[in-house]
This record gives C-alpha cells, structure tokens and sequence, in this order.
C-alpha cells in the first residue's frame, strides 16, 4: 500500500452533530469552487463558480439534522476528519421524498481535493451503507449523479451500484446539456 492510500486509511470517520455543521458548510463552500473547474466535471448540478452551497441545502441539513430516520426530512452526516481536523470529505443519507419508500435513502457525498482518489470515497460510501444496513430498516440507498461525472460512475460502480435509467438532456447547466444517471445499492438483497 503507497503512503498516500495509509494516510487516508488513518482518518476519522465519524458522524456528525449540530455543532460540526458550520465547518461543513465551510467545507462545501470551498468544495464548491471545484465544480467544473479546472478539469474537474461538474459534481453538483449548478453552474461553475456558484460560491456558496444553496440556502435551501444548508436549511435540510440544519433541521434533518435531529430528525429521527424514517420521518419526513431526516437526514445523517459523517465526516472524514484529517489529523489536522480538517474535513477531508462528507457522506451523507437523507429520506426520499416520496412517503410510500421509507425504506429508502438518498445518498450524497464529497471528497477535498486533496482526498481525491486515495480510497476515502470508497470508506465514506462503505460507513453509509453499513450505518443503513446496521442500524435501520432502509434496504435500498438511491443516488443522482451527472453522467458524465466519470471518477464518481466509477466509484458508485465499484461499491456495487447499478446504474438504472440515465435520462439525456436532464439538467441545462450554464447553457450545456448533462444526462443524469440514476444509481441504486442493495442492502438487504436475497
């Protein structure tokens, strides 16, 4: 194993509470600046450069925050601590909307920059799921990704999602076309 990959292994994996959300925000905000820049595809359905997490967003958060699983508007957040205690990355699973799939969650996810590609994707997604499958009755996890968000395909992939419907011409971001793909994991199959 390269250094890089131990260093990723080593970071705190933790859930997080009302008093770490305004690092989060912090965190998304400066995440947000990679959207579609310099290389990197578009991870977030809004137009590069957008400089702050929506309002709405942080409002799901903040309230689903302390709402038990399973009841409108719930939401859980883990995240990935550096040595330094910086945030290296977020997992997060919130209730569908839809009243009739209570046994299901949406997924979301970010790595920083400096995370990307050394395995803290992988653990991140691994700590949902295991959280879900653990600790309650959801049998499916459900995401949303732009399409052609080839590093996150790859990893929902290789963590055992499946790609169910992928939808051209979905989203008209900063006057381009994204195809959005719908991906789903089994948790309780058999």
């Amino acid at each position: 194993m390269n250094a890089s990959m131990d260093r990723a292994d080593r970071l705190t994996i933790r859930p997080a509470g009302t008093a770490d959300l305004a690092p989060f925000f912090a965190y998304l905000d400066d995440h947000l600046r990679d959207n579609g820049a310099d290389g990197t595809p578009l991870f977030q359905p809004v137009a590069p450069g957008q400089p702050r997490l929506p309002a709405g967003l942080r409002i799901a958060f903040i309230k689903g925050i302390d709402i038990a699983v399973g009841a409108p508007g719930w939401r859980r957040l883990w995240l990935a601590i550096a040595p330094g205690g910086d945030i290296a990355g977020h997992v997060d699973l919130r209730g569908r909307p839809e009243p009739a799939a209570t046994h299901r969650a949406m997924l979301g996810m970010g790595v920083h920059r400096v995370w990307r590609r050394r395995g803290l994707g992988r653990r991140l997604l691994a700590t949902a799921a295991g959280w879900a499958r653990d600790d309650t009755d959801i049998g499916w996890i459900d995401l949303e990704v732009l399409s052609d968000n080839l590093p996150a395909c790859e990893l929902y992939v290789r963590a055992g999602f499946t790609t169910v419907a992928r939808v051209a011409d979905m989203l008209r971001i900063a006057d381009a076309s994204h195809d959005l793909s719908y991906m789903t994991f089994g948790l309780r199959q058999g």
